[in-house]
């Protein structure tokens, strides 16, 4: 079983930044894919940003292309996404999870943290 914890959300304002944290326990694998999805009230869960296993290839949504990143530490069982210039339309619930498939589908993905809260003022 692997174990996947988010942190770092909080309330914002727009145009601030904030890094999300994902970490890894249980029986986890550096060649697991680790995708980040959000969910806001009323809507579906939505694909953000995957990184392979080696982290070597990356794959953002439009949306967030240029002001999100994402990135692992192996070692330390770590993802991070870091976020920069928020607006209000990324406020939502933020999701790791992780599986076998470098894939933006949710239903490839095996493991998945509690989520993170992300609110965005104007």
């Amino acid at each position: 079983q692997v174990q996947l914890a988010e942190s770092g959300g909080g309330l914002v304002q727009a145009g601030d930044s904030l890094r999300l944290s994902c970490a890894a326990s249980g029986r986890t694998s550096r060649f697991y894919t680790i995708g980040w999805f959000r969910q806001a009230p009323g809507k579906e869960r939505e694909f953000v940003v995957r990184i392979s296993g080696s982290g070597r290839s990356t794959y953002y949504t439009d949306s967030v292309k240029g002001r999100f990143t994402i990135s692992r530490y192996n070692a330390k069982n770590m993802v991070y996404l870091q976020m920069n210039s928020l607006q209000p339309e990324a406020a939502a619930v933020y999701y790791c999870a992780a599986g076998n498939s470098f894939s933006a589908n949710p239903a490839d993905y095996i493991y998945w943290g509690q989520g993170t809260q992300v609110t965005v003022s104007t």
